[in-house]
């Protein structure tokens, strides 16, 4: 059965854009650190090129198998929040895999309803990196 309420999810158009950049750079990742700028913004590495931390939360896989962390802090701040991944115009930090497509990523957010907060909230925690095979 599938899960009745992912914590992250793409738009078609990031989906089309994450199939390119595989395409391109074979596994890839992202990490949501928080913070202003860039920061706020997902980032997109080769699968292996960023070091997750220990308390780094994986949110959930995207596509196939691209996995998605964010920073504990930031996962405290949005824990009862979905996020959506999209791309927009627009140049993003010069780090991450899309910003040569001249677009970027963003997040886009709503607050879990009643029932899914309750689905999750009786789910065992998120894998950090510390317990994470990725």
């Amino acid at each position: 059965m599938p899960d009745p309420a992912r914590r992250v999810e793409l738009t078609e158009r990031a989906e089309a854009l994450l199939h390119t950049l595989i395409g391109q750079h074979g596994a890839v990742m992202f990490h949501q650190s928080g913070g202003c700028c860039d920061g706020s913004s997902p980032m997109c590495y080769p699968r292996g090129e960023f070091r997750v931390g220990a308390s780094d939360v994986l949110l959930g896989c995207l596509g196939a198998d691209t996995p998605f962390w964010i920073s504990a802090d930031q996962f405290e701040y949005w824990r009862h929040t979905h996020l959506t991944v999209d791309v927009v115009p627009g140049r993003g930090s010069g780090f991450s895999l899309e910003a040569p497509e001249g677009v970027r990523f963003l997040i886009r957010s709503r607050l879990f309803t009643d029932e899914e907060t309750a689905y999750l909230e009786a789910q065992p925690p998120p894998r950090t990196g510390a317990d994470s095979s990725f």
